[in-house]
């Protein structure tokens, strides 16, 4: 019987997952390298989509001292039609699998519950690290942001002649035959218009910013249709990154929460982490 390799993806979602990686890993604190690896695995606690990194000890400066994890919110939601997942807010404390939280003490800095050894014997020898906790990572000599990229994951962009169609309530705020879509592995498509196709009058800049690793900062726009103010419906990349470079400084919406047209074809509007809450300091876009 033929294999949806995405079912078989979430089906994968209960189990505490991992990969290798050939990369050198580094992470410091006050300008201290505290990890530095070439033996780093890419590690997926249960439920989760968004990776961490998980080390051999030996490769992690400073103490570890054992410690327990205060309450963390646990944040569940649906990604199209696939099981419940973590939602990228839930904080590193949160974990899925049995194990282990530890302080990690170097210098005068203590970063806390910063590292977690899953009872798996798989990874007898190794923690998995809290990337929010450290001051910058680096995968060889490239800095990352947000969180250790995802092996399996792909975006790719193309520049489209259909006619694509924004409308908020109604009006419309986007219109354009020269679209560039941003395909990224189980999200849905999105649609970046040069400004020019936007009603950039309709649109007012917002002090939200989020990290994607993958493509950098972005910027927020409200839009204002009669009298009332939809927060944060777009956002741009000025100074994008790796695979944003082909959209940056153009605008997108979140599907979402607007309806798209495409050749005069209504879209159903997804389902995501995004579906029914305001995007934070920290997710994917």
């Amino acid at each position: 019987m033929a294999l949806d390799l995405a079912q078989h993806h979430f089906a994968a979602l209960p189990q505490l997952r991992f990969h290798p990686t050939a990369k050198r890993v580094r992470a410091n604190v006050g300008g201290d390298v505290v990890v530095d690896s070439t033996d780093a695995w890419i590690v997926w606690e249960p439920r989760r989509v968004v990776p961490s990194y998980a080390v051999p000890i030996s490769d992690l400066q400073g103490d570890l001292v054992e410690t327990t994890a205060g309450p963390v919110e646990e944040r569940a939601v649906n990604i199209g039609d696939g099981p419940p997942v973590l939602d990228p807010g839930t904080g590193f404390a949160f974990h899925t699998t049995p194990g282990q939280s530890f302080d990690v003490v170097v210098g005068g800095s203590t970063l806390r519950g910063a590292a977690f050894t899953p009872d798996d014997p798989q990874f007898a020898g190794r923690a998995i690290v809290d990337f929010d906790a450290f001051d910058e990572w680096r995968e060889e000599d490239d800095l990352l942001v947000g969180h250790a990229r995802d092996p399996f994951k792909t975006i790719d962009t193309r520049h489209s002649s259909r006619h694509v169609v924004v409308e908020i309530a109604g009006t419309t705020v986007a219109d354009s035959t020269r679209s560039t879509m941003l395909f990224e592995t189980y999200l849905p498509t999105r649609y970046y218009f040069p400004p020019e196709d936007v009603r950039m009058e309709l649109l007012s800049p917002s002090a939200t910013t989020t990290v994607c690793a993958y493509k950098g900062q972005a910027a927020y726009w409200s839009a204002t249709i009669a009298g009332v103010v939809v927060p944060d419906v777009a956002w741009s990349y000025p100074d994008p990154h790796n695979y944003a470079v082909a959209v940056g400084d153009q605008v997108t919406f979140l599907n979402e929460r607007v309806d798209i047209s495409v050749d005069g074809q209504r879209l159903e509007r997804p389902r995501t982490p995004w579906s029914a809450r305001d995007p934070e300091v920290k997710g994917q876009e």
